[in-house]
C-alpha cells in the first residue's frame, strides 16, 4: 500500500470532520464532541450567597393564551418559616423536600457514587452556594389572585418518612387566595420516576381559573467530575411529537434567542447534565405552554403551566404529572415518556451508536460485566468488518512482497516523478493490488469509533462499572495508564508489519502516530481505550496470518 495516501486520506477524512465541527458551534450548535456552543463557554461563575432561584419572581408572558397573565410565584419575596425540612427516603433516592412551597429543594442517588468519593450518594438536586437546582411547582392565576405558590407555607399531611412497602405518598396542604392545593409525590420501590398529583379545590365563593405550573430551576454551572478533554451537555431540553427533541443552551436562553416548542399537548420539559436528568412529564393530550426564562445572577427555570379551567365553588381538579429525578436509564426513561430516553444524546452518529448500545446490552445480560462486553463487541464488529480488513491485509501483503521492487524503481527513476508514478501503476496492475485496499477499513471504522466513544461516554450504566484488577470504572481514564501503554506497543507492531515506506520522512512519521494516538488514549475513558487494543490486537493477528499465508503461496509458486 502507498503508506502516503493512507496518511493522506486519514488527515482529509479527520479535516472535514473538525472543520464541519468548527462550523456547526460557530453557528450555535452542539459541538459534535460534546462541546456547548461557543457562546455557552463563557466562564459562569456562581457567588457565594448569591439569590436562590426560589427568590425571584418568573413572570409569565401575557400573549401566552393557555396561562393567564401573572407572576410566578406572585409574592415579591419568600414568606420566612422554621418548618423542619422533609426528609423521604427509599431504596434509590433521598428526597428533601421544604415545607416552604412543598418545593424539592435536594436529591441525593442512593445507587450511585459522588465523583470525589464513591461512599457518598450523588446529589443531584441541591440549594447550596455551589449549586442551585430545584424542582418546583405551585397555582397561578389572573393579575392578582394569590393561589398557593412555590413560596407558600404548606403543611405535612403525612406521616411516613421511609419507604418500607412497594409505594408510599408524601402529602403538603396550602389555602390561599381561595383555592386549596394539595400536592401528593408517591414515591416507589426501585423508581425514579415520581407520580406527582395536584389537587385544586376552589374554597371560594366565586369561581376561579387556576393554572398549574412544573418548574425546574437551575443555575449553569457543570456538575462535578467533568474532564477538561471533552465537554458534555448541561442545560434545558425540550420534547413534543412534532418538534421532537430540542436542547437549548442556557447562553441562548440568556440572550433570549431560544428556540424551541412553547405550546403542545404532548411531550415534556428537563434539565440534562452528564449520566443524570431531571424531567417533568405532564399528562399526555393536555394543552400546556413551555417557558424558558433568565432569572440573572446565573440563574435560569423552565417550567410547563397547564391551565385548570373554570372551577365553580367546592369543585376539585386533579393534574396528574410525572417527574424523574435520576440516572439516564434508557429502558426506564422509554417507559415513561415517548422521547424522554432521548437525553442520552449520541448527537449525529445516533443512528450508529443506538444499535451499538442495544448489541452491548444483549451481550452484558450474558455475561454480567461491562468490560467483557466490550471485548465481546470488538470481536463481533471485526468479524462483520473482515471481508474489508482480509482484502486490506492480502493487499498490504502484497505490497510487502513487492517492496524490494518499488525501492529498485525509485532508484531508477530518481527525481521523475511522471514515470516512476507510471511503472507503480503498472506493477499495481500486473501484481492485482489496490493502492487504496488498506484505507477503506479505516475510513469505515471511523464513524463506528466515534460512535461507540459516544456510548461508552454517555451511558450512565458505564459510571463505576469494573472490568478486572486496576480497572474499576470503564467511564473514566485508565488509573495506571496500561491500556494506553499497551495500545501504542500493539499500533507499534501493526506498523512493523506493514510494509516499509521506501521515503525515510513518511517511515518516520509512521513510526510518530502510535505516540499520538496513545497519548490522545491517556484522557480517554478506559473502557474505549480497551476496545481500540482489543481491536489492534484482533488487526494484527489476522495480518500475520494472512501475510504468512500470501508469503507461503509466493515461496511455493516460486519453487515449481
Amino acid at each position: 500500500m502507498d503508506i502516503r495516501r493512507t496518511i493522506l486520506w486519514m488527515i482529509f477524512s479527520f479535516s472535514l470532520l473538525f472543520l464541519w465541527n468548527n462550523w456547526q458551534v460557530h453557528n450555535g450548535k452542539p459541538s459534535l464532541f460534546g462541546g456547548a456552543p461557543a457562546a455557552q463557554q463563557q466562564e459562569q461563575a456562581q457567588a457565594d450567597g448569591q439569590t436562590p432561584a426560589s427568590d425571584a419572581g418568573v413572570p409569565v408572558p401575557t400573549d401566552v393564551a393557555a396561562a393567564p397573565p401573572s407572576e410566578v410565584p406572585a409574592t415579591p419575596q419568600p414568606v420566612q418559616t422554621q418548618a423542619e425540612p422533609v426528609v423521604i427516603t427509599t431504596d434509590v433516592l433521598r428526597l428533601t423536600f421544604d415545607p416552604v412551597g412543598a418545593r424539592l429543594v435536594k436529591a441525593e442517588l442512593l445507587k450511585f457514587g459522588a465523583v470525589d468519593d464513591r461512599d457518598r450518594p450523588v446529589v443531584l438536586l441541591d440549594n447550596s452556594p455551589s449549586l442551585t437546582y430545584l424542582v418546583e411547582s405551585g397555582a397561578v392565576g389572573p393579575q392578582g389572585a394569590a393561589f398557593p405558590t412555590h413560596r407558600t407555607p404548606f403543611q405535612v399531611t403525612t406521616q411516613a418518612r421511609e419507604l418500607s412497602g412497594d409505594a408510599m405518598d408524601i402529602s403538603f396542604e396550602a389555602v390561599s387566595g381561595g383555592l386549596r392545593v394539595v400536592k401528593t409525590f408517591t414515591v416507589r420501590q426501585g423508581r425514579y420516576d415520581i407520580h406527582v398529583r395536584h389537587a385544586l379545590t376552589n374554597v371560594g365563593d366565586a369561581p376561579v381559573s387556576p393554572s398549574v405550573y412544573m418548574q425546574i430551576t437551575r443555575d449553569s454551572s457543570k456538575p462535578p467530575g467533568e474532564s477538561s478533554f471533552y465537554s458534555t451537555f448541561t442545560g434545558p431540553a425540550v420534547y413534543s411529537e412534532q418538534d421532537k427533541f430540542q436542547k437549548i443552551s442556557f447562553a441562548d436562553i440568556e440572550r433570549d434567542r431560544a428556540t424551541y416548542t412553547t405550546q403542545a399537548n404532548n411531550g415534556w420539559i428537563g434539565m440534562i447534565q452528564h449520566y443524570f436528568v431531571t424531567a417533568w412529564v405532564p399528562d399526555q393530550g393536555v394543552e400546556r405552554t413551555n417557558n424558558l426564562v433568565a432569572l440573572g445572577n446565573n440563574l435560569f427555570a423552565m417550567r410547563a403551566i397547564e391551565p385548570a379551567g373554570s372551577l365553580a365553588p367546592q369543585e376539585t381538579r386533579v393534574m396528574n404529572a410525572q417527574l424523574w429525578v435520576g440516572p439516564q436509564d434508557q429502558q426506564a426513561l422509554e417507559q415513561v415518556a415517548p422521547g424522554l430516553g432521548l437525553v442520552v444524546d449520541y448527537g449525529w452518529l445516533t443512528v450508529i451508536a443506538k444499535p451499538l448500545f442495544a448489541i452491548m446490552t444483549w451481550l452484558h445480560a450474558m455475561l454480567g460485566n461491562w468490560g467483557w462486553t466490550i471485548v465481546a463487541l470488538t470481536v463481533l464488529i471485526k468479524l462483520v468488518f473482515f471481508p474489508l480488513s482480509a482484502a486490506s491485509y492480502r493487499s498490504m501483503a502484497r505490497m510487502k512482497a513487492v517492496a524490494p521492487r518499488l525501492q529498485a524503481m525509485k532508484e531508477k527513476y530518481g527525481d521523475d516523478r511522471q514515470k516512476l508514478n507510471q511503472a507503480m501503476m503498472e506493477l499495481y496492475r500486473t501484481e492485482k493490488i489496490n493502492p487504496l485496499g488498506g484505507c477503506l477499513p479505516i475510513l469505515v471504522q471511523i464513524p463506528v469509533f466515534i460512535s461507540l466513544y459516544w456510548v461508552l461516554l454517555a451511558s450512565v450504566e458505564m459510571r463505576g462499572a469494573p472490568w478486572i484488577l486496576w480497572i474499576t470504572d470503564l467511564s473514566v481514564r485508565d488509573p495506571w495508564f496500561i491500556l494506553p501503554a499497551i495500545m501504542m506497543a500493539t499500533m507499534f507492531l501493526q506498523i512493523r508489519l506493514n510494509p516499509t515506506p521506501p521515503d525515510p520522512i513518511q517511515a518516520k512519521v509512521m513510526m510518530i502516530m502510535p505516540l499520538v494516538f496513545g497519548g490522545m488514549m491517556f484522557f480517554f475513558p478506559a473502557g474505549l481505550v480497551l476496545y481500540w487494543v482489543v481491536n489492534n490486537c484482533l488487526s494484527i493477528a489476522q495480518q500475520w496470518y494472512i501475510t504468512r499465508k500470501i508469503a507461503n503461496q509466493t515461496a511455493a509458486v516460486a519453487k515449481a
